[in-house]
C-alpha cells in the first residue's frame, strides 16, 4: 500500500519506518530539510534502539523515503499520516496548528480518495476540525467532489520501546467516522493494519471522538498509577515502610498488576505532562474539574524536587564547593529525549545552590547540553560550574555524591570497589531505587533512596 506520514518525529518516524518494513511503500514529509537530508543518508535524528537500522535497511529496498515536497507526498499516499507535534499551549491546552496546517495541505493537494489519519495526539473533536479544514480547501479549488476520511488511529509508543510496540501492539484503536465514507475507511485501515491481527485481533474499532478520548484517557491513567506511588513513597521515609516491599505487595494483585508502580523522581517525556495538563483543560472548557488529576499534575511538579531536598538535608541547602556527580539525564532509559526531564529540575536547583555539576548519560548528553545551556542562558556562573561527562564512572571521581536519577542499565551493576575509591565522600541518593540498600551498607556507602525503610 502506498503510505504518506506527515513529520518526522517521534511518532512519525517510528510509524513510517516501521510500515515501510512491513511491504508498504512509504514516504515521509517534514518541512524541516536539515532532518530529511540526514535522514535521506540513512542517520537516525531521534535516539530509538533498532531505529537506524530499520531507516538504512528500507531506503537500501526502496521502501522508504524521505521529502520537503508536500505536494507530491500527499499525491503518493491512498493513507496520509498526520504526525506533527501537538505541544501545550501557554494555558495547558494542546495546540493544534500544526495538525491543521497538514489538513490545510492536505486539501490544497489531494486530487483522489484518501484516508487521512490523525495519529498525533490530539483532543476530542481535532477530528472534524481536520475535516473542516480540508473540505474548505477543497471547496476553494472547487474540487468538493473529492471524497476522503478522516480516521483517529492514536499511537500507544513507549520511549525505549517504540519498535517493539509498534510492531506487536496490544491494541490498535480506529476511530472511524459513520456512513459508507467510514466503511471504505475502515476497509483501507483494516487492510494496512491485517499483518498485526493474523493471530490474535488487536483492532478496536470506535467513533472518532472516543478513539482521540482513548489516546488520553490511557496516558493520564499511567500518569496517576506514578504520582499516586511517589505520594505513598513519600510517606514510607516518613512511616518507615519500604516502598518496594510494598510495590511488591500490591502488584501480585491481578487487579492491580506492577506497570508503573515505580516510585522514583517524577515523570517526564513528551506524552504525559502535555496529555495531562491538555485533559484537564478539555474538562474545563467543558465546564468541569478534574480532581485527580490537577492533584495527579501537583504531585509530578513536587516529586521532581524531592532528590534536591535530600542532598540539601544532608549537606545543608548551600552547596558551595561540594561536587555532584548526576547519572542520568534522560526522562527515562533507551531514550535521549530530555523534554520535562526531572534530572533538568534537579541539576538547575543543585546549581542555584552553589553545587559543582558533571553530568552522565550514555545517549542524552548532547539534548541536555542544548535543554540546559538554554535554561542557563545569562547565568554564566552557574553554566561554568556545570560540565558533562559520557562516563559514569569518571563523573563520579572526585564527587561528594552520586545522585541517579534515570535507571540505565549501566548503572546497575557499578564497580563498587573502584566507585568508593573514585567518590570524595561515599554518599549515593537513588531516585529510581535502583540498588539494594543492604548491599550499600555492606559496603560502606551512605545511601538515601524514595519511600525505603533502610534511609
Amino acid at each position: 500500500m502506498n503510505v504518506t506520514v506527515v513529520g518526522t518525529g517521534y511518532v512519525g518516524l517510528v510509524t513510517g519506518v516501521c510500515l515501510a518494513d512491513l511491504g508498504n511503500q512509504v514516504v515521509c514529509v517534514d518541512v524541516d530539510s536539515a532532518k530529511v537530508s540526514q535522514l535521506q543518508q540513512g542517520f537516525a535524528t531521534i535516539y530509538e534502539p533498532g531505529l537506524k537500522d530499520l531507516i538504512e535497511s528500507n531506503l537500501e529496498a526502496g521502501r522508504l523515503s524521505f521529502t520537503t515536497d508536500v505536494a507530491s507526498g500527499i499525491e503518493h499516499g491512498e493513507v496520509v499520516f498526520i504526525a506533527v507535534g501537538t505541544p501545550a499551549d501557554e494555558d495547558g491546552s494542546a495546540d493544534l496548528q500544526y495538525v491543521l496546517a497538514v489538513a490545510r495541505s492536505i486539501g490544497q493537494h489531494m486530487s483522489d480518495w484518501k484516508v487521512v489519519v490523525d495519529k498525533s495526539t490530539v483532543p476530542v473533536g481535532t477530528g472534524e476540525r481536520v475535516e473542516a479544514a480540508i473540505r474548505e480547501e477543497l471547496r476553494r479549488r472547487e474540487r468538493a467532489d473529492i471524497r476522503f476520511a478522516v480516521v483517529s488511529n492514536p499511537e500507544f509508543l513507549k520511549e525505549g520501546a517504540a519498535i517493539e510496540d509498534f510492531m506487536r501492539p496490544d491494541r490498535i484503536v480506529l476511530g472511524v467516522p459513520s456512513g459508507e465514507v467510514g466503511e471504505g475507511a475502515l476497509k483501507t485501515m483494516r487492510t494496512l493494519y491485517a499483518p498485526f491481527n493474523r493471530n490474535h485481533e488487536r483492532t478496536r474499532v470506535m467513533d472518532v471522538r472516543s478513539a482521540e478520548f482513548t489516546k488520553y484517557a490511557a496516558n493520564a491513567m499511567l500518569a496517576t498509577r506514578i504520582s499516586f506511588m511517589n505520594e505513598l513513597a513519600n510517606l514510607a521515609d516518613e512511616v518507615g515502610a519500604d516502598i518496594e516491599l510494598v510495590r511488591q505487595g500490591i502488584g501480585s494483585d491481578p487487579r492491580i498488576g506492577y506497570s508503573f508502580l515505580y516510585a522514583g523522581a517524577g515523570y517526564g517525556g513528551s506524552c504525559f505532562p502535555k496529555d495531562v495538563k491538555a485533559l484537564i483543560r478539555t474538562a474545563a472548557a467543558h465546564g468541569r474539574e478534574l480532581r485527580v488529576l490537577e492533584a495527579v499534575e501537583s504531585v509530578n511538579d513536587a516529586q521532581k524536587q524531592v532528590l534536591l531536598k535530600k542532598v540539601q538535608q544532608r549537606f545543608g541547602h548551600d552547596l558551595a564547593g561540594l561536587r555532584i556527580a548526576v547519572w542520568g539525564l534522560a526522562f527515562k532509559p533507551n531514550t535521549d529525549d530530555m523534554r520535562e526531564a526531572p534530572s533538568l529540575v534537579l541539576i538547575s536547583g543543585l546549581l542555584s545552590a552553589g553545587a559543582t555539576v558533571v553530568a552522565s548519560d550514555p545517549v542524552a548528553l548532547n539534548a541536555a547540553r542544548r535543554e540546559l545551556g538554554a535554561s542557563l542562558r545569562g547565568q554564566e556562573s552557574a553554566w561554568a560550574r556545570l560540565s558533562f561527562n559520557d562516563s559514569h564512572m569518571a563523573a563520579a571521581s572526585g564527587a561528594d555524591a552520586i545522585v541517579l536519577v534515570t535507571e540505565w542499565k549501566a548503572y546497575r551493576s557499578p564497580n563498587w570497589i573502584g566507585l568508593k575509591r573514585a567518590l570524595r565522600q561515599r554518599i549515593i541518593f537513588d531516585g529510581r531505587n535502583l540498588y539494594d540498600p543492604r548491599i550499600l551498607v555492606q559496603e560502606g556507602i551512605e545511601y538515601f533512596s524514595i519511600g525505603r525503610s533502610a534511609n
